[in-house]
């Protein structure tokens, strides 16, 4: 998969700053970023990225409530999802799975290896089927 824009949804500032400078400077790949799950769906109405780093843990909105809205918009629901979070080594494969997110890079991460993690989560694994529940 070539990747062009890349959305990122975080509430610190700092990650955010970094992951943008990180990729745009080591892959030339365009990242808008948003402060919370709520300005991230807001984006998507305007625009479709290639691929979406999601904050697990971020105020006003949970990562369920978060995957249940992206996956039920036909077009957003084919947009892989990389996690990227502080929890990240407690998610299991099969819960990844049944959340319907291709991977998670646990922080603190090299933001040199972040565009080649990103990579291979995408090269390696095909997106999962999302299990819809109200």
């Amino acid at each position: 998969m070539i990747i062009k824009t890349v959305l990122l949804i975080d509430d610190e500032s700092t990650i955010r700053e970094l992951v943008q400078i990180c990729l745009n400077d080591l892959m030339g790949w365009n990242v808008l970023t948003a402060a919370s799950a709520q300005s991230g769906l807001k984006q998507l109405e305007t625009v479709c990225p290639d691929v979406i780093l999601l904050d697990v843990v971020m105020p006003g909105m949970d990562i369920n409530s978060f995957l249940y809205r992206l996956h039920e918009h036909s077009s957003w629901k084919n947009i892989p999802v990389i996690l990227l979070s502080v929890i990240a080594d407690c998610f299991t494969a099969q819960q990844l799975q049944q959340l319907g997110v291709v991977d998670a890079i646990a922080k603190p991460f090299n933001a040199l290896v972040l565009p080649q993690q990103i990579t291979q989560a995408l090269s390696y694994s095909s997106q999962p089927e999302y299990q819809l529940t109200p």
